[in-house]
């Protein structure tokens, strides 16, 4: 058996390429949208790409296993009851996928995603069990992932991580994610074993109420451009572009600055609306990170955009984004609101759902789903 891992620093993704040495024959799972990493490993092995798998439709990075079935003549796969626009290959529940006398298992283990998959890896040449399993977002190193993405259920997650946790001991967990907004107790680790997960993982021991209770507590923001990759790797659009690089530097203003800001600059709050509705920036209108790429035509281009957000973070993020597709005026809050207000300053309460951003009329992105001219 030939295994590989490969992590994705920008997202905290991981992907796997697995193959028998004996066939050649190869499959990569849940591959980033960069289709080098695999390309080169399929070419200086001699590798035969077979299959091309997602375990569930990813709303936080773009997929590419649609471009590397297409490029290799691939089997693309996803669980049977997958909601996407192109063709695949359904898989389900106990179905085995053979690469020589590999065979990768499928569980149906739904929570994060309702299609959500796990992959058991079984080598036959050394022993008629698992050695590993590919557990997608499910149970996570230190955690699992977060049901509220869309579609996710709670009490699913509990069941299917119950299901993981009972293999044995020795079978080492490879998740889909080692860090990213997935879930916000991974502890960065690359991989576990079930054994070491089902004795220190925090929520392994709880009940089924703790459990659905627990993820429901301090969820994280949605990620940057959610709705737009989500709607790319259904088939809904095609907007890989909305995947962000954050390669691209940006200037930043210090709270103060903000205060005195001269008129004519549109201040960008880019948290979600209930975060807004509880206190922001005299001015700022809301526009929330997930829905910064199909709303890019209500931005205008011709003024300076101040992004802001809690603290920081995610306004740096969002504002490097809006750099990488053109937006030349653009600069990043340090601090946030919470420095604003710490600051003394007044904050506002007021919600006004139906504000356009930068006209007196909200304006839709294109159709298209491709970046408005500048």
């Amino acid at each position: 058996m030939y295994f590989k891992q490969i992590l994705d620093e920008r997202c905290g993704c991981a992907s796997y390429l697995i193959a028998s040495r004996e066939t050649g024959e190869a499959a990569v799972v849940d591959p980033a949208l960069v289709t080098a990493p695999y390309e080169s490993v399929l070419r200086e092995r001699g590798f035969r790409l077979r299959y091309a798998i997602d375990t569930h439709v990813h709303a936080d990075h773009v997929s590419g296993a649609r471009r590397l079935a297409a490029a290799h003549g691939a089997e693309l796969c996803l669980h049977e009851s997958a909601t996407v626009r192109y063709a695949f290959r359904g898989l389900g529940d106990g179905e085995e996928l053979a690469l020589g006398r590999l065979r990768l298992r499928v569980l149906h283990t739904p929570g994060h995603r309702p299609e959500l998959i796990s992959l058991l890896v079984i080598n036959l040449e050394r022993a008629d069990e698992p050695g590993l399993v590919l557990t997608g977002d499910s149970l996570l190193v230190g955690d699992v992932g977060r049901p509220d993405f869309g579609g996710g259920d709670a009490a699913a997650q509990y069941a299917s991580v119950e299901r993981l946790l009972g293999l044995p001991d020795w079978v080492a967990v490879f998740p889909g994610h080692f860090e990213g907004p997935c879930g916000a107790g991974m502890c960065g680790r690359p991989s576990s074993t079930v054994g070491f997960e089902r004795r220190y993982n925090p929520l392994a021991g709880l009940a089924r109420g703790a459990f659905v209770a627990r993820l429901a507590e301090s969820v994280p923001p949605r990620p940057l451009n959610i709705v737009a990759i989500e709607a790319t790797n259904r088939g809904e659009a095609d907007m890989p572009w909305a995947m962000p690089t954050g390669s691209r530097a940006v200037p930043e203003m210090e709270t103060e600055e903000l205060a005195g800001r001269a008129t004519g600059v549109l201040v960008l709050d880019v948290r979600e609306p209930e975060e807004y509705g509880r206190g922001h920036v005299p001015g700022a209108v809301n526009l929330p990170q997930a829905d910064v790429a199909t709303r890019l035509a209500e931005l205008p281009r011709d003024r300076p955009l101040a992004i802001i957000c809690q603290s920081g973070k995610r306004s740096l993020a969002a504002a490097r984004f809006l750099a990488e597709v053109g937006f030349t005026q653009v600069t990043n809050v340090r601090g946030g609101t919470a420095g604003w207000a710490a600051a003394g300053r007044p904050l506002d309460g007021e919600v006004d759902e139906h504000q356009g951003v930068g006209t007196d009329r909200p304006r839709r992105a294109r159709s298209d789903g491709r970046t408005p001219a500048a």
